[in-house]
């Protein structure tokens, strides 16, 4: 098969199929010939420019990546208001289009979003810059110095859907790894994005950067989101964001290597020894603080012996935030039984142990101890974030040992799973594959390393 029907090949398999309402950002049916022919080539040129530019950035010192970024916040944060406006058109044809509670909220950005994502680009300009960090190193028996040195990925690539803070966080992250980034934001934010990308690449040109470093894709629609996924030897890394159906598209159908971030099936353990005092506030804030997001709560398992002494008081805290509760058998009966006012509650079935709701929605099942509960998230979870609430150190070491997601928490929230959060300034995902990143995504893991061999004349015999 030759390179024009390969590629035609994979167009139409990716264009064909539809796996839930997530992949139809990018997978909707389209003139194959047109991707392959011209969308492919200016993605290509596009890359090769950004290429050209990341070179560039590579010579930038730390000061002068860290002006650029300063020079960004202070700039949307100007700009914050024409951003809202913006993103007011997006968020109005959203509703129109029907899109859900929980998207909805994801691209929301109002003028103290912004100015909250504005603090994380000075986060990340405040962060050791990791190019040229020396990983380890030794001196051979010859004689000879090997260090093993952080270099930039190079030029990254970036497809998600309704979320314009992460057109920021990535390019910030990118800038201060020595990366150039081309982004496909989806048509969703797509005014949001393009006032964004406005403000960033006339601040690049004030502050004399190449404003191919940081660039989108979204004016050749779907068919750019295409393009990127076979520019393999154009792009060098690929990052979907986004629901499991975009993630699950991008991987099978990618010829550019993927750094696969998880959708969230996020499980809470409720095991015997917890203390009662901790375990609605935890629930309440890992399911309704923001119910659109990858780390948010979906499955709550709970230990029987203190299944009837703390469901009641976790359906009212539920139900107050108008939270469905999908219940297995003996939980169903137990929260019934109290008679809760306008308790929302249906049996829960398989596929509910698989779905990530991103919604005003929960599953909970009683578990009769802690193995089945550790055996029932390997099975379910995505390896997002899990956390138990626990008074026993040793079941806690158990189950923080045995959980095999790329995130444990114990007795906080699953929301704190997040770059800023974790001291990272800003995320460009939260990987859930088990490659060089893992979790919560920032400046370290926008780079590979290098083997510099320093000699004084060696000879290998």
């Amino acid at each position: 098969m030759n390179e024009q029907n390969d590629q035609s090949q994979l167009a139409e398999e990716a264009y064909e199929v539809v796996v839930d309402g997530e992949t139809s950002v990018i997978l909707e049916a389209q003139p194959a010939q047109q991707t392959t022919d011209t969308v492919f080539a200016q993605v290509c040129a596009q890359a090769d420019r950004a290429a050209d530019a990341q070179r560039a950035l590579s010579c930038a010192n730390s000061g002068q990546k860290n002006a650029l970024l300063l020079a960004i916040a202070d700039a949307l944060v100007e700009h914050a208001s024409e951003i809202e406006q913006a993103n007011a058109i997006d968020y109005s044809n959203a509703q129109a289009e029907g899109m859900d509670a929980g998207k909805l909220d994801r691209l929301l950005f109002t003028v103290d979003r912004i100015q909250t994502t504005a603090q994380g680009v000075r986060d990340v300009a405040a962060l050791a810059d990791p190019v040229g960090e020396v990983i380890r190193g030794n001196t051979m028996p010859n004689g000879m110095r090997l260090n093993q040195v952080r270099v930039p990925l190079g030029v990254v690539g970036m497809i998600y859907e309704a979320r314009p803070n992460v057109t920021i966080d990535v390019a910030a992250l990118c800038l201060k790894s020595g990366n150039a980034v081309i982004l496909r934001g989806g048509h969703a934010a797509e005014h949001t994005n393009q006032a964004i990308l406005a403000v960033i690449a006339e601040v690049m040109a004030e502050q004399g950067f190449d404003a191919s470093l940081v660039s989108s894709v979204d004016q050749f629609g779907r068919a750019g989101a295409q393009a990127m996924m076979r520019a393999r030897g154009h792009i060098d890394v690929l990052v979907p964001r986004g629901g499991a159906g975009l993630i699950r598209e991008v991987v099978d159908h990618s010829l550019v290597p993927v750094i696969e971030t998880g959708s969230g099936n996020v499980h809470i353990y409720i095991d015997e020894s917890a203390d009662p005092d901790k375990v609605v506030p935890i629930i309440v804030n890992a399911k309704t603080q923001r119910v659109g997001v990858c780390n948010a709560a979906e499955k709550l398992l709970i230990h029987h012996t203190v299944a009837e002494s703390l469901l009641p008081d976790i359906a009212y805290a539920l139900t107050a935030h108008g939270v469905r509760i999908h219940a297995d058998e003996a939980s169903l009966n137990i929260i019934t039984s109290v008679g809760i006012d306008g308790l929302d509650i249906v049996p829960a079935t398989e596929d509910d142990w698989m779905t990530e709701y991103l919604d005003y929605e929960i599953g909970i099942r009683i578990v009769q101890s802690m193995p089945e509960a550790i055996a029932h998230i390997n099975r379910y979870s995505t390896g997002h974030t899990e956390a138990i609430i626990s008074e026993d150190y040793t079941r806690i070491e158990v189950f923080t040992h045995l959980v095999d997601s790329a995130v444990v928490m114990v007795n906080a929230s699953t929301r704190f799973t997040d770059g800023s959060m974790f001291g990272l300034g800003a995320e460009l995902g939260i990987s859930t594959q088990k490659m060089h990143a893992r979790g919560p995504m920032g400046l370290a893991e926008l780079t590979c390393t290098k083997w510099i061999a320093y000699g004084t004349g060696q000879v290998r015999e």
